[in-house]
């Protein structure tokens, strides 16, 4: 049996990519700072699932925060501790924050690049050596449309998804002569809880979260380097991002 370990895997486009893999075969290796969230998940993918998942062992879950300083290092380790065999990582989890940088409390700020950018670095790096001793394995690294152009009154959150828009591309050169897929998921607004974090309501033409990962998955197992699931989000990225910017910033002022 193989494992898919997802982080942020307990709710939106994470658990839905996360029924896409029990689908396809896989067992999958939730991770979230919640035990509440990843207890609840379990649930849902056992019962959504029951045709599939003949056994529990093949949803396991494990709490981590990945937030704070070692927290990749911390769940790599409790991953490796179970003896499956990883084939994929999805690094997933994040949060986003609105309002002028100047407003922004520092410490969230730098918890969420901790999160969004530091943690997928240090996971990805960890699992590559395992993925590169065995001569396969894939990586799935989550940015998001944001990554295509500056985000006003949301600067942090889009130039960490830009970073990991940039850093997934370089590795995917490097990891494919080791036998190793990397690809980069750029969503665009997707039905999730993530503008309720970010106190905003969720736009009308948002896609699914469950539309988006079979996109997504599907991408992945055809080894693309970059998937921007939907025809509105693959039309505009055609806009030039100083356009793009300029709404961005009264959609979020």
């Amino acid at each position: 049996m193989k494992y898919v370990l997802i982080t942020g895997g307990t709710s939106g486009i994470g658990f839905a990519m996360a029924g896409e893999f029990l689908e396809r075969g896989y067992g999958v290796i939730l991770a979230s700072s919640s035990r509440k969230n990843l207890a609840i998940a379990k649930r849902k993918l056992e019962v959504k699932k029951s045709k599939i998942v003949k056994s529990t062992r093949y949803i396991i879950t494990i709490e981590q925060d990945l937030s704070v300083e070692g927290g990749a290092e911390r769940l790599y380790h409790k991953a490796k501790t179970l003896g499956v065999d990883i084939e994929i990582l999805v690094n997933n989890a994040g949060f986003g924050l609105t309002g002028g940088t100047e407003s922004i409390n520092i410490k969230d700020d730098k918890k969420m690049i901790q999160l969004i950018v530091t943690a997928p670095v240090c996971l990805c790096k960890l699992f590559l050596r395992d993925m590169y001793e065995k001569g396969r394995g894939k990586i799935l690294n989550v940015a998001s449309t944001g990554a295509f152009q500056p985000g006003p009154y949301t600067s942090t959150y889009f130039a960490g998804k830009s970073f990991i828009y940039s850093y997934s591309r370089a590795i995917r050169q490097e990891a494919a002569v080791r036998g190793v897929v990397v690809s980069t998921l750029c969503p665009g607004t997707t039905r999730t809880k993530f503008f309720e974090k970010e106190g905003l309501k969720t736009p009308i033409w948002a896609m699914s979260a469950e539309r988006t990962a079979k996109i997504a998955v599907d991408g992945l197992m055809r080894g693309r380097g970059v998937i921007v699931p939907g025809i509105i989000n693959n039309v505009l990225r055609l806009i030039p991002s100083g356009i793009k910017m300029y709404f961005v910033g009264i959609l979020k002022r």
